[in-house]
């Protein structure tokens, strides 16, 4: 079935959109990270500052994509002095702790292929968070998925909304982008990608609703 709007495909964010946190503290921004890094520390038992200390030399690369995976938990373990095996499983947990999938929409957007959508992905992410947070099962059919550490590129440099475009070979007017981060969609805006800054589930849906696309 072609969708009878202008839209072709529709992109989702993945942290804060197709992965939730768990616990609510709307207030406070990024918790969910910070409940992961707390999470962290504790089982190294370490203070947080610490923590920090211990891999902000390559974590911030490494959501780029400017350090490789070994290298960066190399790093990490090193600094941490424990093991690179150690470090992977608590990660795992902590992002399993932490955060959940939004089950709801991703059958929305298994949905929106259904009815003739390419759906993607776009999302900053580090190699652990990536593993975590983004299942093989769970994007089956989804086309592109565009990942920071993996293409060199984060939100919000134009240049990674500019190879979004490329690999889908759409103008931006046949594209929406939905990101819980303004400041990641008005550089999408500007490259004439359509945006919905999500909430939550309902409000989603109804500015779907809304677009005619669903």
């Amino acid at each position: 079935m072609r969708p009878k709007n202008k839209i072709r495909a529709i992109i989702f964010d993945v942290g804060g959109v197709l992965s939730l946190g768990r616990y609510e503290k709307k207030a406070v921004e990024g918790h969910h990270l910070l409940g992961v890094h707390n999470f962290m520390a504790d089982k190294l038992g370490i203070d947080l500052d610490t923590w920090f200390d211990a891999i902000d030399s390559v974590y911030a690369k490494s959501i780029e994509g400017k350090i490789n995976r070994r290298k960066t938990l190399y790093v990490m373990a090193k600094n941490l002095k424990c093991s690179v095996s150690k470090l992977e499983k608590f990660f795992l947990l902590a992002y399993k702790k932490h955060f959940k999938k939004n089950i709801e929409l991703y059958k929305l957007a298994h949905d929106l292929i259904k009815k003739g959508y390419r759906v993607g992905i776009l999302s900053d992410q580090w190699y652990l968070s990536k593993d975590a947070l983004i299942l093989q099962k769970d994007i089956r059919g989804f086309r592109p998925v565009i990942i920071s550490c993996d293409v060199g590129l984060r939100k919000p440099n134009p240049k990674i909304y500019r190879l979004l475009l490329k690999k889908l070979r759409l103008t931006g007017e046949r594209v929406l982008f939905i990101d819980n981060r303004e400041w990641n969609l008005k550089p999408a805006r500007a490259l004439g990608i359509k945006t919905i800054l999500f909430e939550d589930n309902e409000q989603l849906i109804k500015a779907l609703i809304a677009k005619g696309i669903l």
